[in-house]
């Protein structure tokens, strides 16, 4: 037997050459892997540095007027106003002595004034009240009322009936939904409760209204111009 025949097949070059290209054909394609090159790299980062820079100086620059304007704390400020104070200096001009009804902490002014009546032709001391139920009632005070500005301060609202309050029979208007009054000609003048609460807290503030109404002067024969 011949040295040729005795080599095994694979080892003809010719073969191998064959089977290294039959493998490469068949093997499957590796994956591309982009390189980014350096200088492109660099700038990329210098952008994403800039932004966050830029995004930080924005933050501090604001930072400031936000903390010299802290957002309100719970239901807000609410200034105090000294009802009998302005009353006090409303009394001369009113030709009467305003009511100043003593409810407590419960029924909270949010404001006090002295109405000239320049629009209406009626002078008129008012005063408002947020309710314990966080409602509102309108006090309006006059000893030149008649019954056009009556109808006007009601909202036209319908007698209903009477409401007794602090002794007295109040003339009700209501509206059969939100909006109510109350009315009451009594010692010389006029007053009148108007808003949104309930019947029970315009009773309770009525009676504190006759109450301070009973403890003034009889008013005078008339108003200071």
């Amino acid at each position: 037997m011949s040295e040729t025949q005795d080599k095994p097949a694979a080892d003809n070059p010719s073969d191998a050459a064959e089977a290294n290209q039959t493998q490469d054909q068949t093997a499957p394609d590796a994956p591309y892997k982009p390189v980014i090159a350096a200088k492109a790299a660099k700038r990329a980062n210098a952008s994403v540095i800039g932004m966050v820079i830029a995004l930080l100086v924005c933050v501090l620059a604001f930072l400031p007027i936000v903390l010299m304007n802290p957002a309100p704390k719970g239901e807000g400020f609410r200034p105090p106003v000294d009802v009998a104070s302005i009353a006090r200096n409303a009394t001369d001009v009113a030709g009467f002595t305003p009511v100043t009804p003593d409810t407590g902490d419960t029924f909270t002014p949010n404001y006090a004034r002295w109405e000239s009546g320049t629009g209406s032709g009626v002078p008129t001391w008012e005063v408002g009240y947020l309710t314990p139920k966080e409602a509102f009632i309108g006090l309006t005070q006059t000893k030149q009322a008649n019954p056009t500005w009556i109808l006007q301060q009601t909202g036209n609202l319908p007698v209903t009936g009477t409401r007794n309050a602090g002794g007295q029979d109040w003339e009700l208007r209501d509206s059969g939904k939100d909006k109510r009054s109350m009315v009451l000609e009594y010692r010389g003048t006029t007053l009148i409760l108007s808003g949104t609460a309930s019947l029970d807290e315009f009773a309770t503030l009525a009676a504190a209204v006759v109450k301070s109404a009973d403890q003034a002067p009889a008013p005078t024969a008339s108003a200071k111009p």
